[in-house]
């Protein structure tokens, strides 16, 4: 029952419409014996080597991004208790370290689901947190913290910007916009363009098989 719950997810109006319109094409090579026996590994070359280069590739950008985000919870969370542990006076600067982190942590999902104008708003609250982490910094040299851990704790900062310039890069490069239209383009056409493959493996004995297999090429491809 989950299973069939999960694979209705997938059936949407889009696959819809290709399937029906698969099926009508079907139908017309049948009334008008235009019957063709296509190569089949037209589909391998023209649809599956593309997809399966888009599929590793976005596959591998999202490995990226999760680890790049990772590591800059990771540094956030060091220098939560860098800011914990380093003073020596009775002043809570972890308080400030950890709304910082927080925020860094709002602000960086909101900005990778907003576009246009909003994100160049988004990025810029997000190096303000940055340079607000920089002044923290300063705060804690002034409490008394060694010149070499203030150093250690920028680098802690320099590796955020790092990771975060890493996953704007993964967001803003992705697969080439020609190689996604290609493949987006021939999923959609080779339901109808092998309606006639798929009138001549069913007739005259099997009428209903090239409805069957029609139904089942739209399903997979789209």
């Amino acid at each position: 029952m989950q299973t069939i719950k999960q694979f209705s997810k997938i059936v949407d109006s889009h696959t819809l419409i290709v399937t029906a319109l698969a099926l009508v094409v079907v139908f017309l090579c049948r009334q008008l014996d235009f019957l063709v026996d296509l190569p089949t590994t037209l589909i391998g070359i023209a649809v599956v080597f593309p997809l399966v280069f888009s599929i590793n590739s976005a596959y591998k950008r999202r490995e990226d991004a999760l680890q790049a985000f990772a590591s800059l919870k990771a540094n956030g969370v060091a220098l939560v208790f860098a800011h914990r542990e380093w003073p020596e006076e009775a002043i809570d600067h972890s308080a400030r370290a950890i709304d910082l982190l927080g925020r860094l942590l709002t602000a960086v999902p909101h900005h990778f689901t907003s576009n246009g104008h909003e994100q160049s708003q988004t990025k810029q609250q997000i190096y303000a947190i940055f340079a607000e982490y920089s002044r923290s910094h300063e705060q804690l040299r002034a409490a008394g913290v060694p010149a070499n851990e203030i150093s250690r704790a920028n680098q802690y900062l320099r590796q955020l910007i790092i990771e975060f310039e890493r996953m704007n890069n993964i967001a803003s490069y992705r697969t080439p916009r020609a190689l996604r239209a290609y493949s987006r383009l021939f999923l959609n056409l080779f339901p109808l363009l092998f309606g006639p493959y798929f009138a001549y493996i069913s007739y005259p004995e099997h009428p209903l098989a090239g409805y069957v297999v029609a139904a089942i090429y739209s399903l997979v491809l789209v």
